[in-house]
């Protein structure tokens, strides 16, 4: 089936009658035949068929003739000379144009001598949620992950062969596919996590001093700078700080680990200035500390998302013998 339909798309390209749909289709199985051995096998296949019995190309020769190519042989049609400007470079430009896509097709398809030093662009897909937003992403390779608010992923569009490597900005939990010979990293900063296959959550905004990895199945290798730090496995947790790299480890129960996304809000020894931020994204609201004193107390605690933010707050108030009020759509922390 899949042949079939990728010597229809061909066929249809060559005699300029794709569907803009139809294009972007063609290209996608172009562009995935870099990575698949298959794919490009069965490419090459459909690209022979078509060069021997649908040969239609046009081209330009030395002697400025145009060569007509239909299936039953070649005719020169000779260029007048006396065409118009303006007919001369469209024609031209349509013939580079057409030379250049099925060259760069063909250059995929057909096996070539490059070099691995050369250069290769790959395209980088950034997903980003805003406050109070969440959203599920799927990756290449079928890994589910859980992106909170005000968070940010970044990840390629094909994994390489030896490597699947993300950057992460924010908090999101990672469902990783396993794949014994191709590790998945995701790099926070100085701080890079190490998979094969697990589940785990990772909270590294750019506004904390640390990078909190929890564990629910699996094992996960953190690093900094590339010197590995610890190993955590199930219901294990680690807390860097991301300038100097200090660590403190510490067990946790699996349920725990990426409560957000129950709608559970659970602090544990938190810094009071960590969690108001987290408020901050959740509700989309501006918090100001006017007490900097608090800012750095260790805070315990745990609520449901649904009470709202002033009865949150109100909470964390009375935790901290502080008091709350508003003013010119700011909540003030005094």
């Amino acid at each position: 089936m899949m042949e079939e339909r990728i010597r229809y798309l061909f066929r249809q390209y060559l005699e300029n009658k794709c569907s803009r749909q139809e294009l972007e289709e063609f290209f996608s199985y172009i562009r995935a035949s870099g990575n698949d051995e298959v794919l490009r096998g069965l490419i090459k296949k459909v690209y022979e068929h078509t060069e021997q019995f649908h040969s239609i190309q046009t081209y330009v020769n030395e002697h400025g003739t145009l060569i007509l190519t239909d299936g039953t042989g070649t005719s020169d049609v000779t260029i007048p000379k006396k065409r118009s400007r303006r007919r001369r470079l469209v024609a031209g430009l349509v013939v580079m144009a057409c030379l250049a896509i099925v060259g760069a097709a063909i250059w995929l398809i057909r096996p070539t001598n490059r070099t691995a030093s050369a250069p290769v662009a790959v395209a980088v897909t950034k997903s980003t949620t805003e406050r109070s937003e969440y959203k599920y992403l799927l990756l290449p390779d079928s890994t589910q992950v859980w992106l909170n608010a005000s968070s940010t992923l970044e990840f390629p569009e094909h994994f390489r062969t030896d490597k699947r490597e993300v950057t992460l900005s924010g908090e999101a939990y990672f469902d990783v596919r396993h794949s014994e010979k191709t590790p998945f990293i995701i790099r926070t900063g100085k701080i890079s996590t190490t998979v094969l296959g697990t589940s785990f959550n990772i909270k590294a905004y750019p506004d904390r001093q640390h990078v909190i990895v929890s564990v629910s199945a699996g094992k996960v290798k953190v690093s900094y700078n590339n010197v590995p730090l610890a190993t955590l496995v199930k219901g294990q947790q680690v807390k860097v700080n991301s300038q100097l790299s200090t660590v403190e480890e510490k067990k946790i129960a699996p349920a725990e680990v990426a409560a957000w996304q129950k709608g559970n809000m659970s602090y544990d020894d938190e810094a009071f200035e960590d969690i108001v931020a987290d408020l901050e994204r959740l509700y989309n609201v501006k918090i100001r500390i006017e007490n900097d004193a608090i800012r750095a107390l260790k805070v315990s605690t745990s609520f449901r998302r649904e009470i709202g933010i002033e009865q949150a707050l109100q909470v964390l108030c009375k935790l901290t013998d502080t008091m709350l009020r508003q003013s010119d759509g700011w909540y003030i922390i005094q």
